[in-house]
């Protein structure tokens, strides 16, 4: 049963799905009970991500709130959840909003409740706003690094904590949208790993990418870019994740992957004539909310069969990101906040 909390009520205001591409406020839907392991959160701040419209036009769940990432503060914990989860915390995670199969949670509420070994503790330092942005970025940055690139090295051995000392015996890793909320993760955790992460972006982001951990940043728009990252890797790159996932930025990939082939993994439906180009390489599309473990019930390519697997990685994982959290050594992406509510 859930420990001794605040005040809550029964009923809250969220934001509903209609219909495709429709969404209605309403102030009496039901605030959500705390099941096994489970924390429920007073929200303070939510992230828009690219995904909240996307999902809306393509696959609504009618009647579902709707919404992925937030946060705020305990105000109800499980006996079952994570020993070091309390009433009054301050923390972020994200759901599986517009959810047709578990349609009372998602993050567009007062209160949510989200799964207890998916909540990370803000420190002091952070506010709410730039913890709402961690969630889906850092997970889908999780999953595609971990279990689609199968990339070399884990969290667990962290192998260069300082930033600015380039590591010279790694791998090289291409982040394709380096500046996005997915891209700096992976950039970061690639650089934390032991790889050699490199970008790319606009050059008004060059920065935001060399501050995350990339080693070396290209323009996108350069026609020779795939060109000019197989120089400067001398053809041995072969992890490559594309956080844009255009017909040009799958063609780009392909082209700066090294001679011996090696994995690309997109967000989107990636171009089927382009892979075909190159058999060595092997390409995949991640669909970040396999993380939970269960089935996502979105129409078409997007939706999944339940991958336990990749509940058993955010496991393993996300207690190592709160390790870099509590000691600062984890950073929020830009955020510009709206006020209102």
């Amino acid at each position: 049963m859930p420990s001794a909390t605040p005040t809550v009520p029964t009923r809250q205001t969220a934001i509903i799905v209609q219909g495709p591409g429709q969404l209605v406020v309403r102030h009496d839907v039901l605030v959500p009970p705390v099941a096994k392991a489970e924390a429920l959160i007073k929200v303070a701040a939510v992230a828009i991500n690219p995904a909240d419209s996307k999902m809306l036009d393509y696959s609504p769940a009618t009647g579902a709130i709707h919404g992925y990432d937030f946060a705020g503060t305990i105000v109800a914990v499980d006996s079952d959840a994570p020993s070091h989860l309390a009433v009054g915390d301050r923390v972020a995670s994200l759901v599986h909003g517009n959810n047709s199969l578990n349609p009372s949670i998602g993050a567009f509420s007062e209160y949510v409740a989200a799964e207890g070994d998916l909540i990370l503790k803000l420190p002091d330092s952070m506010s709410f706003e730039d913890g709402a942005t961690i969630g889906t970025g850092l997970g889908t940055a999780l999953l595609c690094l971990f279990r689609e690139l199968e990339v070399p090295g884990s969290l667990d051995k962290i192998k260069c904590l300082l930033m600015d000392e380039p590591d010279t015996e790694g791998e090289f890793a291409l982040v394709a949208g380096g500046a996005t909320a997915t891209g700096t993760r992976a950039l970061q955790i690639h650089k934390l790993i032991g790889l050699r992460p490199i970008a790319t972006c606009s050059p008004v982001n060059f920065d935001l990418a060399l501050k995350f951990g990339a080693e070396k940043v290209f323009d996108y728009h350069d026609p020779n870019c795939a060109a000019d990252i197989r120089a400067y890797t001398k053809n041995t790159l072969a992890y490559a994740l594309d956080c844009v996932t255009q017909a040009e930025t799958t063609q780009m990939c392909y082209g700066a992957i090294g001679r011996a082939g090696g994995r690309y993994v997109s967000l989107d439906p990636y171009q089927e004539a382009v892979a075909a180009t190159r058999p060595t390489i092997t390409p995949s599309f991640a669909m970040g909310l396999t993380m939970f473990g269960r089935k996502v019930a979105l129409d078409g390519v997007y939706g999944r069969e339940a991958r336990p697997e990749d509940r058993k990685l955010a496991n393993d994982t996300w207690p190592l990101v709160q390790r870099l959290l509590d000691t600062d050594q984890f950073w929020s992406h830009p955020v510009k906040a709206i006020e209102g509510g």
